[in-house]
């Protein structure tokens, strides 16, 4: 798996530029205005900071990270100071890094925010209208219902949601329900057309021009929302220029505009799905209907091949995608979309028509609200549902990106109807292919290590099971090892230890991930020698009494983990100890150490940490760095 690369180089005035050595640890005070709320998260609170020409000669945007999370509003100016620096890589290309996720928005630096004050609030209309909206239906329908509600017409970046919510709407893969694009467009704009038929065109040109003025102020310039105005824009103009479009082509100008205007689009992820699910429906929708249609004769059974076309289309054209970014596919996503559509375009409109009351006459929201809050717990209760059943996120692991494009294309030979006649067997073939080799990556024997200071991961595959060793207990480090599972493919590991003495805070995190986990700092102790964890393939056993000195057996091959130095200190010298075929150090080690190491006949020695700069290090020995991993696989 390779890294993401930056998406633009830092201009030769971005706040990069301060830092004297390039690394960072920099004191600064910056001016500028914050280019959204900020909205509570787990762990520290972040933000971005568009700089105010002339702010210590430097421009651009730099990211805001707070310990506690202040009340600062969209618009206002801020003089922030505080420790400058990069932003964190992520230590293993399936992990989310800080550096990779704010270089597609053009940002390379991060401040760390030790103190603040308000300079200016500025009067912002639209984005107090977008609050008090949200504010609204939250306040007369609940935080389930009315965050539903306001993510239809707001989108689900504006909007505060139950955690809960979010995670069963993208298990049942109805995440795009509560993203602004271009349905919702579509569902306002049809709306529009029907009031605006009678009209003449000097009206329904005006009326369809403000609905979608409308919706881009009320959604905001997101990569998705700016893709539906544009497109909705060009194909509204040729409707009523009299003309008649190739919709393809539309979307090919809308792709291009988009991204003449912000290059950096390319890399956001709602950009990316939002246009290959259009491209689905546009090019794949007809055929899926008509194929489905003569497999199944009758009318009622026609009308049911249309209404599964359109979300199957969508669903094989974002498939790739799934696929390189998230290693998860939602499983019954098709049948979702099916029960859902019904209830999004009544729910839409009630939603939109909610925005305007909240705004014009608030005494009549709870009035409206209650009118559809029946199709709303009936979406809600779809989500759940669905994201209830088995294997409802089905993780296939996160495929190498060539498999993914050979993968891509041949599964594009079978959607295009001009290709799928005369390359069909070759692209299922390809298919079968890529599917068998990504299945045997999955089930080699392997070793994953993960090291971003002080935390360190190691997961041990062998045959398609997987088990983990953790040096810390901290939810962070515990969705780490959640997100690592995921991209690896691994539904659950069989069992896990956690090494940190500091009981975890949330131990129900760590349990939920293993059928077996034993975390020495919440009472139930350290492996102790003679004990093991075991599963098929897969060993773990205690080898000194009081250090963490452990011996990991992956099929046949053996590796030594010594997370610190009392664990190598107390290592007990046995002539007659097989030398093990790898070495795990969690530290670096110090010169009158390496004899020690050497000793062991290790002819492999991973450390985590970088390397030394005194010595380079020796022949076999391999460092993580600060923030990096190491994987060996067998074969």
């Amino acid at each position: 798996m390779v890294r993401c690369v930056q998406a633009q180089a830092p201009g030769p005035r971005d706040p990069l530029r301060l830092l004297a050595d390039g690394a960072g640890g920099t004191p600064v005070q910056l001016r500028g205005r914050l280019q959204a709320d900020l909205r509570p998260a787990p762990g520290p609170c972040r933000g971005v900071l568009e700089l105010q020409p002339g702010a210590a000669s430097v421009a651009g945007a730099t990211a805001l990270r707070f310990g506690r999370c202040p009340d600062l509003q969209e618009g206002w100016l801020l003089e922030v100071r505080g420790t400058l620096r990069r932003p964190r890589s992520a230590p293993h290309p399936l992990l989310a890094g800080a550096a990779e996720r704010l270089a597609r928005q053009g940002i390379h630096t991060e401040l760390r925010v030790e103190g603040w004050r308000v300079l200016q609030r500025p009067f912002t209309p639209v984005a107090d209208q977008r609050r008090r909206i949200a504010d609204r239906f939250l306040a007369v329908a609940g935080p389930e219902v009315g965050g539903l509600l306001a993510a239809l017409v707001l989108g689900s970046a504006v909007v505060p949601l139950p955690e809960a919510l979010t995670a069963d709407f993208r298990a049942a893969g109805l995440s795009h329900a509560l993203a602004a694009s271009g349905f919702h467009l579509t569902v306002l704009l049809g709306a529009v057309q029907v009031v605006a038929r009678p009209l003449g065109r000097g009206l329904r040109l005006p009326l369809a021009g403000g609905a979608i003025v409308l919706f881009l102020l009320l959604a905001g310039p997101q990569a998705s929302v700016v893709r539906a105005v544009v497109a909705g824009s060009l194909a509204l103009l040729i409707v009523e220029g009299g003309r008649r479009g190739r919709p393809i082509g539309l979307l090919g100008l809308t792709v291009v505009l988009m991204l003449l205007l912000r290059p950096l689009w390319w890399a956001d992820l709602g950009f990316q799905l939002s246009v290959a699910a259009t491209a689905g429906l546009l090019v794949s929708a007809g055929p899926l209907e008509a194929l489905l249609a003569g497999a199944a004769p009758g009318r009622l059974r026609r009308l049911l091949a249309a209404a599964v076309a359109v979300p199957l289309a969508a669903s094989l054209w974002t498939l790739p995608l799934q696929l390189i970014h998230f290693g998860v596919v939602p499983l019954y996503a098709v049948p979702a979309n099916l029960l859902a559509e019904p209830l999004l375009t009544p729910l839409t409109l009630g939603a939109m028509a909610m925005a305007l009351v909240a705004l014009l006459l608030p005494p009549l929201l709870p009035a409206l609200a209650w009118a559809i809050a029946l199709p709303s717990r009936l979406l809600l209760l779809v989500a759940q549902l669905f994201a209830s059943l088995p294997m409802a996120q089905w993780q296939t692991g996160r495929p190498q990106p060539l498999l993914v494009l050979v993968f891509t294309l041949a599964l594009l030979t079978l959607l295009l109807p001009s290709l799928a006649r005369r390359w069909r067997w070759p692209a299922l073939a390809l298919l079968l292919l890529t599917g068998l080799l990504h299945l045997g990556a999955l089930r080699a024997d392997a070793l994953v290590l993960v090291h971003q200071d002080p935390l360190d991961l190691l997961v041990a595959r062998h045959q398609g099971r997987a088990a983990l060793v953790a040096s810390r207990g901290d939810p962070h480090s515990c969705r780490q090892a959640a997100r690592l599972a995921q991209g690896l493919g691994v539904v659950r590991y069989d069992w896990l230890l956690l090494l940190d003495p500091v009981s975890p805070a949330d131990p129900s995190c760590w349990r939920s991930q293993a059928g077996l986990a034993l975390l020495s700092g919440d009472g139930e102790g350290s492996l102790a020698v003679g004990q093991r964890l075991r599963s098929p393939g897969l060993e773990l056993e205690a080898l000194a009494p009081d250090s963490q000195a452990l011996g990991l057996a992956i099929g046949d091959r053996r590796w030594l983990l010594l997370p610190d130095r009392q664990a190598l200190a107390s290592l007990p010298l046995q002539a007659d100890r097989p030398a093990p075929a790898a070495l795990w150090l969690g530290f670096t080690p110090r010169p009158a150490e390496r004899g020690r190491i050497q000793g062991l006949q290790a002819p492999t020695v991973w450390l985590s940490g970088p390397e030394p700069r005194a010595r380079a290090l020796p022949r076999g020995w391999s460092a993580t760095g600060g923030s990096g991993s190491l994987v060996w696989s067998k074969g």
